[in-house]
């Protein structure tokens, strides 16, 4: 019996160090062929300011300011060369009184109110887009802490898991001791082939979430190292709906809206141009029927435009342009309803996760105390140390337990983070 509690003990004591070993063990320590170790979280991040979706969101931006510059713009002028009256039968430029060669030059005119509000809508498009920008990139970094939160996660399970089996190897064989010493646990051997079993499963799971993850990190890094999350702390809200990335995006949207309201509200003003056409005449051929003299033309207009048809046109897009207003208004408030009830919905997670660390921690500590309780009866003769191994394994499952509460705390962080507008 001493020799046996004397091996017990030795086999407890590494399996506890091997548990206790920072996460640089063997399968946390293998480095990932495809990164180079210097890859850090600032090097991700700076990776991640430049995903294909923010390019594409920055681009959006610039076109829209380019855009504004645009609208405040006169379109081209439009030049002419002709000729005038010009006759058929005997083709000559001094045969024929109203014979002429024309050069004129259009210039419209497009309303000067409606320019600037479409300029101006342009502009706030661009502000929009800015904003649409900070929340993406926001949620994408939220997404980057979460999947890395996850890798540790399962790196955390993957010892345990193991050392689990460890701790059946060395059940199967005290059960084997026990039953030599006539102690009939002839039972156990059932047990621990079918947690055996459930191991291998959850291993298998965790290979598929890590692979999961390890795509998810590739789509947003391009790379899938192995780096400790940050510890985060979550924001705390001001109570401003403002604060949130959602109604400052609905805001922005709002604007634009008004913006064109204002086009709307320009096209019942008036468009002009202006022409004028410079008229070369020849002096006649001197023949009796073609004497005149050859005096050159100038002629000009100003046009306007009348909303003549507003019935039909402008008044409908104004209409048209209001509703818009009032959805974007009723989008904003939904948007400010819908961001207070998540960040509430994400604190309550993150609380809920706290808590459940909390009361696996004392579970742990009463079953170590438990254990201690049973080391002592064994250690005076009585009892079998089963129980006592079932113990451990039952402290591995329950800081297995505390990983995944862990990786759901900082996930709800980090989603909770991204909501609020960064100072």
């Amino acid at each position: 019996m001493g020799s046996l509690l004397k091996f017990v003990r030795l086999l407890g004591g590494a399996i506890t160090l091997g548990v206790a070993a920072a996460p640089g063990g063997a399968h946390a320590q293998s480095q990932n062929p495809k990164e180079p170790e210097a890859l850090t979280l600032d090097a991700l991040e700076a990776r991640l300011f430049d995903h294909p979706s923010l390019a594409a969101m920055r681009q959006e931006s610039n076109a829209a300011r380019d855009r504004s510059i645009a609208a405040r713009a006169l379109p081209d002028p439009v030049f002419s060369v002709g000729v005038n009256n010009l006759p058929i039968a005997d083709p000559s430029f001094n045969a024929f009184v109203p014979t002429n060669t024309s050069f004129g030059v259009r210039q419209q005119i497009p309303n000067g109110a409606l320019r600037r509000a479409a300029s101006t809508e342009a502009s706030r498009q661009a502000i929009l887009s800015d904003a649409a920008t900070a929340m993406q990139y926001d949620a994408l970094r939220a997404g980057l802490y979460g999947a890395l939160a996850d890798k540790r996660r399962i790196a955390a399970q993957r010892k345990i898991a193991s050392v689990q089996s460890e701790k059946y190897d060395a059940l199967a064989d005290v059960a084997a001791a026990e039953i030599d010493a006539g102690r009939p646990l002839v039972f156990r051997f059932s047990d621990i082939d079918i947690e055996r079993a459930r191991i291998a499963r959850t291993l298998a799971d965790l290979d598929g979430q890590a692979a999961r993850i390890d795509a998810q990190l590739i789509n947003l890094v391009g790379a899938a190292p192995d780096i400790p999350p940050p510890a985060l702390d979550a924001k705390i809200w001001n109570g401003a709906a403002q604060a949130f990335h959602a109604v400052k995006v609905a805001e922005a949207d709002v604007e634009v809206a008004d913006a064109r309201v204002d086009q709307a509200r320009a096209l019942f003003r008036p468009a002009f141009g202006v022409q004028v056409n410079y008229q070369v005449r020849q002096e006649g051929s001197g023949l009796p029927t073609e004497t005149f003299a050859g005096d050159d033309f100038v002629s000009g207009m100003v046009t306007f435009t009348a909303p003549l048809w507003a019935k039909h046109s402008q008044k409908p897009k104004l209409r048209a342009a209001k509703s818009d207003r009032a959805a974007a208004h009723n989008r904003r408030m939904n948007a400010s309803r819908y961001a207070a009830a998540e960040y509430a919905a994400l604190l309550a997670a993150q609380k809920a996760a706290d808590d459940a660390i909390d009361v696996l921690r004392r579970q742990i500590v009463a079953t170590e105390e438990r254990i201690r309780a049973l080391l002592t009866t064994y250690e005076s003769g009585a009892g079998d140390y089963t129980p006592i191994i079932d113990g451990e394994i039952a402290i591995l499952s329950l800081q297995s337990e505390i990983e995944t509460e862990k990786a759901r705390r900082d996930t709800a962080i980090a989603r909770l983070n991204a909501l609020l507008v960064t100072p």
